[in-house]
């Protein structure tokens, strides 16, 4: 046995030694233990090779049969019927999105670590790390706020508007029948520049109702409150200022989870006293109109739980008064406006209004449970871009993110099975052999000329069945050509629906066709 052959073998004793001591080990990922097991595998394929037990070729198709046929966990493909429903939501998103002047803007789909590091809470967790591949450590983005603000501070600029639809990526547990994916996409608008008033605030709230009213999804509200006057409660409280973001992310959970559990969380893991807790669920439990909630905090007479007597809570609400102002100017219904103190938005990052849409019935739905809970989110994050900035310079920004994943699985629920996974216009058939050239052709003009139609690739296709397949694909309009029609410089218009014909030269075909398809 030659040295390298003892190498080779002592390489597979060690990986066989390392795979048993990682099947033991709790804090080994599957994916780990997968790849390092397919490592040993390998290894022993090559040498059942090397002692002629084994053919390359067969090894080959052991490799491929070990392969599982299924996408990552929190992942899913789409067919060519939702990928056309998610064209008509993303189509309708942009086109408001640009009516309200943005420009569209990308960023890569990983950040480096340390831009990342720090901004999300709690939820910096779910950030899927990279292996370092060339010198550097990267992530996949969690979200599109954060490059937004690196953005900002990298290239210096103090004011835009811009919208943003990507894929973003969280290591988290996923629901994929209430849309909560691993990898899913977020439609963002955000302004960024310095503005005295709530304006651009008022604006983004005024977006959010406008997408969602024209999704068709049923009914909505959007829950709306401010950083500062969640300060002012945890002020009035007595909690330490440290513990702020922490307590709010946990304060955050209350649309998922019973009081008592948020409860408990804040005693055991943030240390709250009992009486710091009761004074919060005083607070967070409060809802309702702008109008009605402002009215409580501002007429509350309970000295020790006077929110008046916050600064900070005196700033937020100044800020949700002149948000109810603009609000009304701007004729938002007021039932879709909801005063949440409980909302917290857990991001670390937000510095003023927040604010969180939430279906509460999906459009078709008869039970009123049934729902896939926040759909979208957002509001102000003044700091962000300072902390990008080498001079800590300052980009007030404020914008909203519609998580659209949990807007298809109610769409594809209610509308798939009734969608086309085509909108072809018109079919080219033939009903002589021989007439693939002269098909071709015509299929071609129709193209040119900006008409969706399609041509059958069999050579020599049967009528019929051209025909059935217009019929089953709901295709309206088919061409007909034959010997006699090339010779005449003609073609037969077919409505598939009504299966009445007509004739018209074939210099005359593309404008019959814009007219019985309404495109003129």
């Amino acid at each position: 046995m030659n040295t390298q052959d003892e190498l080779f073998r002592a390489y597979l004793k060690y990986q066989g030694e390392r795979v048993k001591q990682l099947r033991t080990d709790a804090r080994v990922s599957d994916y780990q233990l997968r790849q390092e097991e397919m490592e040993l595998e390998r290894g022993k394929e090559k040498e059942r090779i090397r002692r002629g037990v084994l053919s390359e070729s067969s090894v080959y198709s052991s490799v491929n049969n070990n392969v599982i046929l299924k996408v990552p966990k929190g992942t899913r493909d789409f067919n060519a019927s939702q990928m056309r429903l998610r064209s008509e939501v993303l189509a309708k998103v942009t086109k408001i999105f640009e009516q309200h002047g943005a420009g569209q803007m990308d960023t890569p789909v990983f950040e480096r670590k340390d831009i990342l590091t720090g901004k999300y809470g709690d939820d910096s967790k779910l950030i899927y790390d990279l292996k370092d591949q060339g010198g550097e450590i990267l992530s996949l983005r969690y979200d599109l706020t954060v490059p937004f603000a690196r953005h900002l501070a990298e290239n210096k600029i103090s004011s835009i508007k811009r919208y943003q639809i990507a894929k973003v990526y969280r290591r988290d547990n996923p629901a994929m029948g209430k849309g909560r994916y691993r990898e899913f996409y977020q439609c963002d608008f955000d302004i960024a520049g310095q503005y005295d008033s709530m304006i651009p605030d008022a604006e983004c709230v005024k977006i959010l109702d406008e997408i969602l009213s024209s999704l068709d999804i049923g009914s909505f509200v959007i829950k709306i409150n401010h950083r500062k006057i969640l300060d002012g409660i945890f002020e009035v409280a007595g909690i330490s200022p440290e513990l702020f973001r922490s307590v709010s992310s946990t304060v955050d959970k209350l649309d998922k989870t019973e009081w008592q559990e948020v409860a408990d969380e804040l005693r055991t893991l943030r240390g709250l006293t009992d009486d710091q807790i009761s004074t919060v669920a005083g607070f967070v439990r409060i809802n309702g109109s702008l109008l009605k909630v402002l009215n409580i905090l501002m007429t509350n007479t309970n000295s020790q739980t006077n929110l008046m007597n916050s600064s900070t809570a005196r700033e937020g609400i100044d800020c949700m008064l002149l948000l109810l102002k603009l609000l009304q100017s701007l004729e938002m219904q007021e039932s879709r406006v909801v005063f949440d103190l409980s909302l917290a938005r857990g991001l670390d990052y937000y510095t003023g209004v927040i604010y969180e849409a939430v279906i509460s019935k999906p459009s078709g739905s008869e039970d009123d449970s049934v729902g896939v809970g926040s759909i979208a989110g957002g509001g102000r994050y003044d700091n962000l871009v300072g902390m990008f900035d080498p001079n800590n310079r300052q980009v007030p920004c404020v914008g909203v993110s519609i998580g659209v994943e949990r807007i298809f699985s109610i769409l594809e629920q209610k509308r798939l099975s009734s969608m086309k996974p085509v909108d072809v216009q018109v079919y080219v058939a033939s009903a002589q052999k021989e007439m693939a050239e002269e098909r071709l052709r015509l299929v071609g003009i129709l193209w040119d000329a900006g008409i969706k139609a399609e041509v059958s690739y069999k050579p020599n296709p049967k009528l019929l069945q051209q025909l059935q397949y217009c019929e089953d694909n709901e295709i309206p309009w088919a061409v007909l050509t034959g010997a006699d029609e090339m010779t005449r410089e003609v073609v037969k218009l077919r409505n598939v629906k009504e299966r009445k014909e007509v004739e018209v030269g074939q210099d005359e075909m593309v404008e019959e066709l814009r007219k019985r398809l309404g495109l003129v």
